[in-house]
């Protein structure tokens, strides 16, 4: 699931990045509304949480200019005003719900969790599963076999791998593996990609796979059948 964050304080954006992360959810970051338009429009996600008090467009106007463009993903108000006049305006343009601040976040991870299911409830075509010879990749489950035998990743080397059976066969860059399975502001100087190649081969390896992701020197990697 993708889900966007578009918050102007900086703490705050850095607990709910590393709580979503956590739980399995892909997340991209806007630090002002404008941004945040911008990124809603060029991307399809599955969520998107907006603090309303923000620089630039607030919360209230990005909501409203997102439901008039036809973008129907669940929206989560964040607000400090905790006032049923401040709510009331929030649902009134276009938010799924609200979460007064300061929030657990275990509270917001259910809020998230409720509207998504909420929005799934609509009958939707069946998630095709991802293969690569003996390797299957279930998007909906979470769940990884070799030749029948489950393979436990975490949330990270889970989306690492998808990616790579979404581009089978496709030479894919560090950058591009960074974009799409870390997040686009992510510090292009590290070494992270390289690290969690490594840690999906050994559990692979460990399943009893044959070798499946090779390295394309000067390029990138590619996962072969």
């Amino acid at each position: 699931m993708k889900i966007l964050v578009v918050e102007d304080e900086a703490d705050v954006v850095s607990v709910i990045r590393r709580t979503l992360d956590e739980a399995g959810y892909e997340v991209s970051v806007a630090m002002d509304g404008n941004s945040g338009y911008q990124l809603a429009k060029a991307n399809d996600f599955d969520l998107l949480v907006l603090d309303i008090m923000m620089p630039g467009m607030n919360g209230l106007e990005l909501c409203r200019r997102l439901r008039s463009e036809k973008i129907n993903a669940p929206i989560l108000m964040l607000t400090a005003l905790n006032s049923t006049e401040n709510i009331v305006a929030g649902l009134d343009s276009g938010a799924d719900d609200y979460l007064p601040k300061p929030f657990h976040f275990n509270e917001l991870l259910a809020r998230i969790r409720s509207l998504i299911r909420r929005n799934n409830t609509e009958v939707q075509p069946a998630t095709k599963m991802l293969s690569a010879g003996e390797l299957t990749l279930d998007p909906d489950a979470k769940l990884v076999f070799y030749n029948k035998t489950s393979v436990n990743l975490t949330a990270t080397e889970f989306r690492l791998l998808e990616y790579f059976l979404r581009n089978k066969s496709r030479v894919v860059s560090r950058q591009d593996l960074l974009e799409s399975v870390w997040g686009i502001d992510f510090n292009m100087s590290t070494n992270v990609v390289d690290v969690y190649v490594n840690y999906l081969r050994k559990k692979l390896d460990k399943a009893g796979a044959e070798r499946m992701i090779y390295t394309q020197v000067g390029m990138g990697y590619i996962l072969k059948d």
